[in-house]
């Protein structure tokens, strides 16, 4: 169903004067006035008659006028079934963002965990045209989209409505329905009705008007039968005279003339202070939206502490394994070490020993030999007394040695009772060891983040930070570089000749720099008189 503008009705309310519209309904053959019989207009009686629900007059500021929530969506469909089915020009690259905004409304925040590959339906979010004007894949556009649908985290369904209306309110063809028109000198032209004013345009250029009238400078407008007759203030009596080309009598006119007061009465309203009603009707919607910013800084808060968390979880985890893996590599290292030392000791020892038992056996040879004259009876003091020197000095050496070796024993027990030792405070650290779930961190060790520190050497650490530090510097991109980055790749895929004559004149506008607001700025800009004589020309 569409919601066409506004046969307006007055109601009294305790606030004062209450504006009610009707529904205005078209349907797949043509619009429909409300409360009139669909056989008195013409409209095959065809099951079953498909309804849309649409907007007649368009919003000058979608920000500052949509202010129910549900509003907001029904327009926001609208445009998006209009801009899909090529109703409103779009730009390829706006195209894009557009649909980034239609997806975040959809699915909320983008989860690259949740959101696969292949998980749009492009074809449903771009008008069909883009696939025979670029060399892509709908893969590319894909990832197009999704670039541009991964900067929007953080907002709303609404905002992320808004933001799209935003962006569609300031395309060429938003908010003007065009009717064909013959001047007096029978020369085809197209009338665009717009929330601004009138604006007249050659057949073929829906998107740069010719010539411009605001509805402020509009004094009078009236129609006899196919013909249209506009006043404009001056100081002389300017007429803008025009005929339906439609073929359907005052049909057309007539619904010119009722679009042309509507949009009339409406740009004098946002011009006037608001009434009683409208201020307090502004005062609920900002104490709405100030709650719902207020949950959503709530939420947001609680989302960054629980990411904040989980992150932190995932470095302690990354941390320990590595600890395991150092705590493992110690004791290989004390292993080794130790038998090391046993062995150079032993060594050391056995190098030791021979010259020792060399004077050992050298002793008891002199001592044996000695031995024979004393039970000869013939005795030699001084030999004597050299044997007991020699005797002594071998027994200071292997003293010696024994303490030696007893000092070996020692070191290689305290360096067992360090490692015991070390052991133990880990055990202790991991009890004080907070935010580890208790199945995440094995029984025989933890750690304390803020207490211990390591390197991370291990693959799988490298990947995971490097992981991390690609997301952090991909957040750091603003929403304009990745749009500018896709307009100069877009540029490349096109093809050129199979532009259609729209797509021409906004290239050819883009080049020029002409946009849609300087054109108005230029065009209002303009007297009453040369507009008059402007148009004569066409």
């Amino acid at each position: 169903m569409t919601c066409p503008a506004v046969e307006k009705k007055k109601m009294k309310s305790a606030l004062g004067h209450r504006h009610v519209y009707t529904v205005c309904v078209k349907t797949e053959e043509g619009e429909l006035e409300f409360l009139y019989r669909l056989r008195s207009q013409g409209v095959p009686l065809k099951e079953p008659i498909t309804f849309r629900l649409m907007i007649k007059f368009y919003p000058e500021n979608v920000e500052q006028e949509l202010l129910e929530d549900i509003t907001q969506h029904l327009f926001f469909l609208q445009l998006k079934r209009m801009i899909l089915e090529e109703e409103i020009y779009c730009p390829p690259d706006v195209s894009v963002l557009l649909a980034s905004y239609a997806v975040h409304a959809e699915y909320g925040d983008y989860d690259p965990d949740v959101q696969k590959p292949g998980f749009l339906a492009v074809t449903s979010l771009l008008p069909k045209r883009f696939i025979n004007l670029y060399i892509m894949t709908t893969a590319m556009w894909e990832e197009k989209i999704t670039a541009c649908y991964a900067q929007h985290r953080g907002k709303s369904r609404e905002e992320a409505e808004m933001e799209y209306l935003k962006i569609a309110q300031d395309l060429d063809m938003y908010g003007v329905d065009y009717f064909l028109i013959r001047n007096m000198k029978g020369h085809d032209l197209l009338l665009g009705l717009h929330a601004l004013g009138l604006h007249i345009y050659k057949p073929g250029n829906k998107l740069t008007p010719e010539v411009t009238f605001i509805w402020s400078e509009i004094h009078r407008m009236s129609f006899e039968w196919n013909m249209f007759l506009i006043k404009v203030l001056g100081k002389k009596s300017n007429l803008v005279k025009f005929k339906s080309s439609e073929g359907k009598g005052c049909k057309i006119t007539s619904m010119i003339l009722s679009l042309c007061m509507g949009n009339h009465e409406l740009f004098m309203r946002r011009r006037n202070p608001d009434s009683m009603e409208m201020q307090e009707i502004k005062i609920q919607v900002a104490m709405q939206r100030s709650r719902k910013e207020e949950a959503k800084q709530r939420l947001q808060k609680e989302r960054q502490l629980r990411e904040a968390a989980e992150r932190a979880r995932d470095e302690m985890e990354m941390s320990l394994i590595q600890l395991q893996n150092d705590v493992h590599m110690s004791n290989v290292l004390l292993l080794c070490l130790g038998q090391d030392l046993l062995a150079e000791k032993a060594k050391t020892t056995e190098h030791n020993a021979k010259p020792l038992a060399q004077k050992a056996i050298k002793a008891e040879t002199e001592k044996q030999h000695n031995e024979v004259p004393a039970i000869c009876g013939q005795e030699d003091p001084e030999k004597m007394l050299e044997a007991e020197m020699v005797a002594l000095k071998m027994d200071e050496e292997s003293e010696k040695w024994d303490m030696e070796d007893e000092q070996l024993k020692q070191e290689l027990q305290e360096a067992s009772d360090a490692e015991r030792e070390e052991k133990h405070n880990l055990l202790e650290i991991t009890s004080k060891s907070p935010g580890l779930p208790s199945d995440s961190v094995p029984r025989e060790l933890s750690f304390s983040r803020e207490d211990l520190c390591f390197d991370f050497k291990d693959t799988d650490m490298k990947s995971f930070f490097t992981v991390t530090e690609k997301k952090k510097v991909a957040k750091k991109k603003n929403l304009h570089e990745v749009l500018k980055e896709m307009k100069t790749e877009m540029e490349l895929l096109r093809l050129k000749g199979h532009e259609t004559p729209l797509d021409c004149i906004y290239f050819q506008n883009k080049a020029l720099g002409i946009t849609k607001h300087s054109t108005l700025m230029m065009l209002t800009l303009q007297s009453s008189e040369s507009k008059l004589a402007h148009y004569e020309t066409l």
